[in-house]
Parts: structure tokens; C-alpha cells; sequence
């Protein structure tokens, strides 16, 4: 099973889907890791490779029999580039703070106004309100209560 964690800039993914593949005992997948590994950098150039990267990992993880949580926003053409390389059909899960929320500083996380403008953007093009997979609205509610409600959404995937 591979399991995207996706939204935008500072809503929570790679917090989330580390706390969830630890628990699960999931390997966890964090594509700005691959994207730190590309020296290209103007965001849509690097995004392809970012992609091509990813996928072989996923692709050779699941060859392992491993099941896989991943952190990355995810846009419809990527989510249909994804459905088309990889061995299986990722499931999606989109945290979906409100937009004010995600525009604040968040702990020890200061957001750099090149940041604030890329979640402007995801918000624009839906990042947030995909068309596929299921959203969580974690606005208002805490790390722990949003990582039980993507484990019950991963539990029913498996249930089907």
C-alpha cells in the first residue's frame, strides 16, 4: 500500500505521515528529500525529476512488499502521473487547514514569504480540495486527533 500525505506548504504532512508510519511500522517517504538531492532551482523544472526520483523509490519499496507513507502536495496531473508509473494506485489523504491557518508560523517553523506565496498557490490551483482521495480538515483540531483520523481512513482502505 502507498499512502500519499498530501496539502500544501506547513499543513502538517511530514509530521502526520512520520507519526503514522511509525506507528503503522510504514516506511515513510519524504519527496522534499528528493527534491533537496536536485540542484535545479526554479520548482516547476525540479518538479518532473522530484516525480521521476520518487516513483522509482516507491516502485523498488513496493517490490519489497513495503508499505509506504509519503509526504508531497500532490496536483491532479501529478496524481495522474503517479496512478500511471506506479505499480499500484497510491491513496490520497489531503490535510486541508483553512488558508488563514496555514499562513501562520507554526512552532519552531518560521515561513519565509517565498512560502507564504507557494501556499497562496496551492490554495489557488486546489491543492488543498483535490478531486481525489479523502481530505481532512486539521484547522481546529490537534497532531494526535488528525493522525487518528488518517489511521481510521487508512484502516478502511485496507478493509476494502
Amino acid at each position: 500500500m502507498i499512502i500519499f500525505i498530501n496539502g500544501s506548504i506547513n499543513s502538517g504532512k511530514s509530521t502526520v505521515g512520520r507519526l503514522l508510519a511509525k506507528e503503522l511500522e510504514y516506511e515513510f517517504v519524504e519527496f522534499d528529500d528528493i527534491r533537496n538531492t536536485i540542484s535545479e532551482p526554479d520548482i516547476d523544472k525540479a518538479l518532473p525529476l522530484v516525480f521521476e526520483k520518487g516513483i522509482e523509490l516507491l516502485n523498488q519499496l513496493h517490490k519489497s512488499n513495503k508499505s509506504i507513507i509519503v509526504a508531497y502536495p500532490l496536483s491532479l496531473k501529478n496524481y495522474n502521473l503517479l496512478k500511471s508509473k506506479l505499480l499500484i494506485t497510491p491513496k490520497v489523504i489531503t490535510l486541508s487547514p483553512r488558508l488563514e491557518v496555514v499562513l501562520k508560523d507554526r512552532g519552531e517553523r518560521k515561513l519565509e514569504e517565498a512560502e507564504r506565496e507557494r501556499i497562496k498557490y496551492h490554495y489557488k490551483i486546489g491543492i488543498n480540495n483535490p478531486s481525489f482521495g479523502d481530505i481532512i480538515d486539521n484547522s481546529d483540531i490537534s497532531i494526535e486527533e488528525t493522525v487518528n483520523k488518517a489511521r481510521e481512513i487508512i484502516n478502511n482502505y485496507q478493509d476494502k
